[in-house]
């Protein structure tokens, strides 16, 4: 039996990409579950790297899915530009465009822009942990742009089919008979963020990028190191952040640890 491993990325105090009180780490568990559901009932063996909001770095993810020994990996990710409804689409992530994860790729692609996306096609990252340090195969689904709100309203609406429609990819490439009847094309609906939180949290800010290539780069840094690092963006800027704490003698104590490994630091709520 084939064995596939779905990453719902971010998590915990980690929220990914925020929007209107939208935050990434849910539509990414959200479609990680019901995708994984879709899989299991056509004979494929799941595994999760979560299936509730909790937070793991990058390597204990790729750790995971390497004990799980899966076939493939598969990290769901929604994305995020530096000014809203500047973009939109859906692209996947490899390592290099070799082996059969470039064919898992294109199946996937292909089947989400039959849903309604355009397909942004497929991107070489050879710097992220989850593509770099995984066992197998291993693909990263960027299912659309967070802050782009006709991207938000096709993810809503056509939930079931763009589940569908990853699962169908996934399928393709194991080999298996897709299933032939989509869910039906529901009107769409404006989604309701959901409401942010009011706890007090601090993050140490390690850096603030108008391009998401910079502010990926120091968060591979930061990743290799072992700080548990993410990119928010806010106010137009791809922030690079360390950590979320409720008191603020652990943040201090993490922003001590950065900047002795050379990070120029500020804790900001």
């Amino acid at each position: 039996m084939a064995k596939v491993i779905l990453d719902a990325g971010h998590g915990g105090q980690e929220p990914g990409a925020t929007y209107e009180g939208r935050q990434e780490k849910d539509d990414t568990l959200r479609l990680a579950l019901a995708v994984g559901e879709i899989l299991e009932r056509n004979g494929v063996d799941v595994a999760f790297t979560r299936t509730e909001d909790v937070y793991d770095t990058p390597f204990e993810k790729a750790q995971i899915a390497n004990r799980e020994g899966g076939d493939f990996f598969i990290s769901f990710h929604r994305n995020s530009s530096p000014s809203a409804n500047q973009y939109s689409g859906v692209e996947t992530l490899v390592f290099d465009r070799t082996g059969k994860k470039v064919e898992l790729a294109e199946n996937i692609n292909r089947e989400l822009a039959d849903v309604g996306f355009r397909d942004l096609g497929i991107k070489e990252r050879p710097g992220l942990v989850v593509l770099r340090r995984t066992r197998m195969p291993a693909v990263l689904v960027e299912a659309g742009f967070l802050n782009t709100e006709a991207d938000n309203e096709l993810f809503d609406a056509q939930f079931d089919r763009i589940a569908q429609a990853v699962a169908n990819g996934v399928l393709q490439t194991l080999g298996h008979e897709t299933e032939s009847q989509m869910p039906p094309e529901m009107p769409p609906t404006v989604p309701t963020p959901s409401e942010p939180s009011q706890e007090r949290l601090y993050r140490v800010q390690t850096g603030a990028f108008r391009r998401r290539e910079y502010a990926e780069d120091m968060l591979y840094q930061l990743l290799g190191q072992n700080f548990p690092a993410y990119i928010l963006f806010e106010d137009n800027y791809y922030k690079v952040q360390v950590g979320a704490f409720r008191q603020l003698d652990n943040a201090v104590r993490m922003e001590d640890a950065l900047r002795r490994q050379g990070y120029s630091t500020f804790i900001t709520t």
